[in-house]
């Protein structure tokens, strides 16, 4: 198989799309390293997935230049490099105040590009790097969120030409999806929250954490797609 006894880095990998693409990778044959912020989700996604091949895990602050850089000192080079990092935020540029639009931009676009400046000098020879961008909103009510996703954009059009050919660089966007990410809401909130949603999806659905995770295979297995974003929207941006 393609992804057998490749080493995965999984930045954000204790939930939602991470966790699904982890688990992927692993029955892929791949041997996968996650990257989560407390140490017991750590700690309970290894124990969920350990059964199924190499799994290991680190819980550190992947926006800390200093916890990244200890990081990676301590590893030999990965195949692919995978980032989930970034949040969500509603409501339009007047809705929110500056510091609220600002830090999504941070925690979306600069957080990635740290990650990714590091990343680029712990890839194996014709490995590649695969970001999290995103799909639907629009900038009158997810105004940070948006520019957050088309910096990843922008991004990733430039690291690919920068880091070729030795290195690829991909994203994928996902449209709302029900993930850990709306762990907020109760699951009637989410079950309203989804129904209201596809109804502007032409495939009149929410999308599964797999099906949005088989995007991220998909781009590590294929070694002549670079500098895209594969949207797994069910269409919504038509």
């Amino acid at each position: 198989m393609k992804l057998e006894q490749q080493r995965v880095l999984i930045v954000g990998g204790t939930s939602g799309f991470g966790k699904a693409v982890a688990r992927q990778a692993l029955q892929a044959g791949a041997q996968v390293h996650i990257i989560g912020h407390q140490q017991a989700h750590v700690d309970t996604t290894i124990a969920q997935l350990r059964s199924l091949g190499a799994i290991k895990g680190t819980a550190l602050d992947a926006q800390s230049e200093a916890a990244l850089t200890a990081f990676f000192e301590q590893q030999s080079a990965f195949n692919h490099v995978l980032s989930f990092l970034g949040g969500a935020m509603g409501g339009g540029f007047l809705d929110n105040s500056v510091a609220t639009i600002h830090q999504a931009i941070e925690d979306k676009f600069f957080a990635n590009l740290q990650l990714s400046k590091m990343a680029a000098s712990h890839l194996i020879d014709g490995g590649s790097l695969i970001l999290t961008s995103g799909a639907g909103g629009h900038p009158a009510d997810a105004s940070g969120a948006i520019i957050g996703n088309q910096a990843i954009n922008t991004l990733v059009a430039g690291l690919a030409v920068e880091m070729a050919p030795h290195y690829r660089v991909n994203a994928v966007a996902p449209t709302w999806t029900p993930t850990g990410l709306w762990r907020q809401l109760t699951p009637q909130a989410i079950q309203e929250q989804s129904a209201a949603f596809a109804k502007g999806v032409p495939l009149q659905r929410v999308a599964t954490k797999d099906e949005v995770a088989s995007a991220y295979l998909y781009l590590m297995s294929n070694d002549f797609v670079t500098g895209q974003v594969l949207h797994v929207d069910g269409g919504v941006d038509l």
